[in-house]
């Protein structure tokens, strides 16, 4: 059993996504960071960072924070969404990697600055508006002739999806990008994506592109 401790986040629901892809049996406990719950001294003693999603294995008594950290030991844990070969095991880590440093820093900064404070820092609405482009980009390009960004569904592929359905709060039209509105619509229609989506509460549908 995994005590998954998280909140209805890009970072939260990579995990959330991951353990009902793989099967793993969960409880979750809710960190609602509006309410600055993720500085109460217990949650400290699992996420010394105060950042959500962090986990305990009650199997081996081993706790974990940092998403990509998780999806990792999750994905050697049970045998699934990671290669068994070096070369394709470190395509999906390449790519695990460049979702940790590129789009989860430089999206949330976009909605920072594009979402929830228009008009009073243009130069950081520009900057980053035009990051998130770039990365789309790259993202778009990774996807022509792929089903999936390592080739086979991956936690690479669960750990970018998150941030892309928030498409909208970046000021994305996802019809500029049509490798990745592919890509996006096909994993959003997954049971496992649907499900631990709405982990540890449901918010509403998942936004789909017109």
């Amino acid at each position: 059993m995994i005590d998954l401790y998280s909140w209805t986040t890009p970072n939260g629901r990579k995990v959330s996504i991951a353990l009902e892809e793989m099967g793993l049996p969960y409880t979750v406990h809710p960190i609602d960071i509006g309410k600055d719950e993720q500085f109460a001294p217990d949650f400290l003693k699992i996420s010394p960072n105060n950042r959500i999603p962090a986990i305990v294995d009650r199997e081996k008594n081993f706790s974990l924070f940092e998403s990509g950290a998780i999806l990792m030991y999750l994905a050697e844990k049970t045998g699934k969404l990671m290669p068994e070969t070096l070369e394709d095991r470190y395509r999906v880590i390449e790519w695990l990697m460049w979702q940790m440093g590129g789009i989860g820093p430089m999206l949330g900064q976009a909605h920072h600055f594009l979402k929830y404070n228009v008009g009073k820092a243009p130069y950081a609405e520009e900057r980053y508006g035009k990051e998130a482009h770039r990365l789309y980009k790259v993202l778009n390009t990774r996807l022509e002739g792929r089903e999936f960004v390592a080739d086979d569904y991956s936690i690479a592929d669960i750990a970018i999806w998150p941030w892309i359905s928030r498409f909208e709060w970046q000021q994305i039209d996802l019809n500029d990008y049509p490798n990745v509105k592919r890509w996006y619509v096909k994993i959003a229609k997954r049971p496992a994506v649907v499900k631990g989506y709405a982990v540890p509460k449901d918010t509403g549908p998942i936004p789909l592109p017109k």
